[in-house]
């Protein structure tokens, strides 16, 4: 049976002296009933289909709907052309995030990290690092097993589809994931890693999965990380005209390592995190779990919308 709690990955770790991603890689193979090789190589076949996604961005294109599409190019013109707020590499990470949820809303090949309407937090945080950076790919993959491992974990524990959780379980889950396997790459520990993901957790729990229309577009790849870090993407992404949640989740999970790594701690341990991100879920009214009735997809800017594409 796969991880039920991060305690349980790193009791493991901590028995057979192997870092956090061995134990998932391990576990992967154990419950597939394949060997390491094999699992590692499906890892490696994960990484690569990342890039490949983000290669095959087209700016021109747009969603059938016409409401996204255009806007990973945007962001790469002013990021060009302008000062971004935000520096820019965090820039680049936003154009990714971009990038990748038009891709999906575009019906273009994406990796679900853990969910489509997620799909751009882990790979605009691991792919534009990886770039930037010059990281080995063997690191990158590793990486992808401590992602892997702490989506797991989530699932097991709590929820990834924003039908049943909102949509702390899909960009929140994201941008834990992606946390996670930043900080690992950085020199983080497993303690670390858990601290990164918490954090990131954390900072949107309680977001709410309210696509206009029920079309995975808007508002599905931006949200509140909080305070200064928020304000600043927002502001980056003012002449964006459809800005995305996986930014925000992309941003936060950039800004919940840097603090783990910095020796910040959270609290709260990253297990109780995820079982309390399953109680707001549960209590959260099924208008806002995906169902384009609740939140900014019950306003009148958004029924008109709606009217508009006939649905």
């Amino acid at each position: 049976m796969s991880y039920q709690s991060m305690e349980e990955a790193k009791l493991r770790g901590e028995k057979e002296n192997i870092p956090f991603w061995k134990a998932i890689q391990l576990e992967d193979a154990q419950e597939r009933d394949v060997k390491i090789e094999d699992s590692w190589e499906k890892m490696k076949y994960m990484w690569q289909s990342m890039l490949d996604a983000l290669d095959a961005y087209e700016p021109d294109k747009v969603s059938r709907s016409g409401l996204v599409g255009t806007e990973g190019g945007l962001m790469d013109s002013y990021r060009e052309t302008k000062e971004p707020l935000c520096g820019d590499f965090v820039a680049k990470v936003m154009s990714n995030a971009l990038k990748m949820g038009c891709n999906n809303a575009c019906m273009k090949r994406i990796v679900a990290a853990p969910t489509a309407g997620a799909c751009g937090v882990l790979p605009a945080v691991l792919v534009t690092y990886y770039k930037e950076y010059n990281v080995p790919e063997e690191k990158m993959i590793e990486a992808m097993y401590v992602a892997a491992g702490l989506g797991q974990i989530i699932a097991n524990r709590a929820y990834l589809a924003g039908a049943s959780g909102g949509c702390q379980a899909e960009i929140g889950s994201g941008s834990g994931m992606a946390a996670g396997a930043i900080c690992y790459i950085k020199g983080g520990d497993t303690d670390q890693i858990g601290h990164a993901c918490a954090m990131a957790l954390k900072n949107l729990m309680g977001l709410v999965c309210d696509p206009v229309g029920g079309l995975v577009e808007v508002p599905c790849v931006k949200r509140n990380v909080g305070g200064a870090v928020n304000a600043l993407a927002a502001a980056d992404l003012v002449e964006v005209p459809c800005v995305k949640r996986n930014v925000i989740g992309a941003v936060n999970a950039l800004s919940s390592a840097d603090m783990a790594l910095a020796g910040i701690t959270s609290k709260i341990p990253v297990d109780q995190v995820i079982d309390a991100m399953k109680e707001v879920g549960d209590k959260m009214d099924v208008s806002l779990r995906e169902t384009g009735v609740g939140g900014v997809a019950g306003t009148p800017a958004a029924q008109e919308v709606v009217e508009k594409l006939g649905m």
